[in-house]
């Protein structure tokens, strides 16, 4: 939507003439404040212009007996991860409140690179929500995998004036920082003075000191609250994050309250269509903290105005005179289900959506994976004791376990009676074939196998089983698809979900992604899964900068000393 004249501005915010759109007979919750405004919100274009008083308006909509809160900002999520298009995410969340989501696209870009990250600038002009671009700072994250493709300092730079981009991303390769890495350092360089974005696990003393020290100020992977608050403490701006596999909400929400929360938003991070469904976005983190306690001032602020200061969004967060027109009006506030959103001025309804113009998907044809049989998934088997990778449900944080698994004539063998089964990650970018093997306990799987090429961050296969030919049979699945998730037993399909798109996102509705996944978890737990969402937490364990054990294509890493596990 154009700039408006700011003549227009001024006369309908003074009621000279009629506004383009006046909201009538609620009441706005104030997030300075904290007080109740009643009155008309008057709107021109897609700012607003006046409250707290009577306005005539071109356009009328009646929102007796509702409180209006400014639009929610989701502070770091990967859309990618929501398995659909950055169109079919706006169509998904933003009826929900989420008018605002400042996205990473390094899924993409860890695919097919700069292109990746161009084709969300290029659809996030399209969306009825405003999705802003942090860039990418660590394409790949580290050394220890193969990605398809490496981003440098130069040529984030050169996107780095983009209307639609914020700052950098996430810096996840907290070692390089430490250690005076020097490409990690010119990243940081280039973008000295701009929002930076954090990723520091368990960092703490003086070792989160110098982290920070580089420019750093936002965080979402505080898992507890000690750790959350010395991060308050030294400046940074902690993330509240739930996402569906990393739920750190329950952790983190005694620590916000109204004299933290102007330092403390909201995030998602990686959240389904399934479980968007079922519980939602935005909306379901302040409606669930809420219910726990939580001020419900320090709730919504956390939700926008906070998110927008943090990020040097200042044009939002607050309905008042001269803020971007982001606005949702709920019944109650403790139970905030969106009944009106507006997004920069436009009423979010189907007719909105179908108005959109839409752009040509990228990525497609991304899987070059090499041909496997069952033998590709031996085990090393030089002695029986072995390093295992210990899932703990709700995080993406892992154990490091060793285990004796005896090495019989076929080498080392998945033991489902232990909960030990095997985990391989096979390299798709068509680079150099890599293959490696581990074990990992927690999915609970008894036979068969899952396989995925969502797979952080460098995008590979990963797969899960307890039968070496099922395991082969899901990768060989995932090429024919162009990617997506797979559930395999005894030689046979049970379940997939293709995703198309650089192999991470769905050329169909979010409906229909939904209803897949639905089926597909049912499979998985035909196979004894345990855990609710199996198939991103199957590629959290791909991402070498999060502990304490993962694998890659080029083995298992041991992250806390960040270097590959030589058997």
């Amino acid at each position: 939507m154009p700039q408006s004249p700011l003549s227009d501005l001024i006369s309908q915010g003074r009621g000279a003439v009629p506004a383009d759109l006046v909201l009538r007979g609620g009441q706005v919750f104030d997030l300075v404040t904290g007080d109740m405004v009643p009155g008309d919100v008057a709107i021109c274009g897609d700012t607003i212009v006046g409250i707290g008083a009577r306005y005539e308006g071109r356009q009328v909509i009646d929102v007796a007996g509702m409180t209006l809160v400014p639009g929610f900002i989701d502070t770091h999520l990967h859309i990618e991860s929501s398995l659909v298009t950055p169109f079919e995410f706006d169509r998904c969340v933003c009826p929900r409140g989420v008018t605002t989501a400042l996205c990473d696209p390094h899924e993409i870009a860890n695919v097919i690179g700069v292109p990746g990250i161009e084709y969300f600038l290029d659809a996030s002009a399209r969306t009825l929500m405003d999705i802003r671009v942090n860039l990418s700072s660590c394409v790949p994250s580290t050394a220890m995998e193969t990605a398809g493709a490496r981003i440098e300092a130069d040529a984030l730079a050169a996107l780095m004036d983009h209307p639609r981009v914020i700052g950098l991303a996430e810096m996840m390769n907290y070692p390089g920082v430490l250690a005076g890495d020097r490409a990690v350092l010119a990243k940081l360089e280039a973008f000295r003075g701009r929002p930076i974005d954090g990723h520091a696990p368990q960092l703490s003393g003086r070792d989160l000191n110098g982290y920070i020290a580089a420019g750093i100020r936002t965080e979402h992977e505080a898992t507890t609250a000690q750790e959350a608050r010395e991060k308050l403490q030294k400046g940074m701006r902690v993330l509240i994050r739930e996402g569906s596999v990393s739920k750190d909400m329950a952790a983190l929400r005694p620590l916000l309250d109204e004299r933290t929360a102007p330092y403390m938003c909201l995030c998602t991070d990686d959240r389904n269509p399934l479980d968007i469904a079922e519980y939602g976005h935005l909306d379901y983190m302040i409606r669930w903290m809420i219910g726990q306690g939580t001020p419900v001032l320090a709730a919504y602020r956390a939700a926008s105005l906070s998110a927008a200061e943090a990020f040097g969004l200042k044009d939002r967060g607050q309905i008042a005179p001269g803020k971007r027109a982001d606005i949702v009006a709920l019944r109650d506030l403790a139970e905030c289900n969106a009944e009106i959103v507006i997004a920069g001025g436009r009423v979010v309804d189907e007719a909105a959506f179908d108005a959109r113009s839409e752009i040509a998907p990228v990525g497609r044809g991304s899987v070059a994976a090499p041909a496997v049989t069952a033998d590709s998934f031996r085990a090393p088997d030089q002695h029986p004791e072995t390093h295992v990778i210990g899932i703990l449900p709700g995080k993406i944080l892992t154990d490091h376990l060793i285990e004796d698994i005896p090495v019989g004539a076929g080498g080392k063998r998945a033991d489902p009676a232990r909960d030990l089964v095997k985990i391989a990650v096979v390299e798709r970018h068509g680079i150099n074939g890599n293959i490696a093997v581990g074990f990992v306990r927690g999915f609970g799987l008894g036979k068969g196998a899952i396989a995925s090429t969502v797979c952080h961050d460098h995008h590979n296969i990963a797969v899960v089983g307890a039968d070496d030919a099922d395991m082969a049979l899901a990768v060989t699945r995932l090429g024919q698809i162009e990617g997506g998730f797979v559930v395999v037993q005894d030689g046979a399909v049970l379940a997939e979900l293709p995703l198309p798109v650089a192999g991470l996102m769905s050329l169909e509705p979010f409906e229909a992604v939904e209803a897949r996944l639905d089926h597909l978890r049912a499979a998985a737990r035909s196979l004894g899964v345990t855990l609710q969402e199996p198939f991103l937490q199957l590629a959290f364990l791909a991402l070498p900068v999060i502990p304490a054990l993962k694998i890659t294509d080029c083995g298992l890493v041991d992250v806390t000393r960040f270097q590959i596990i030589r058997e």
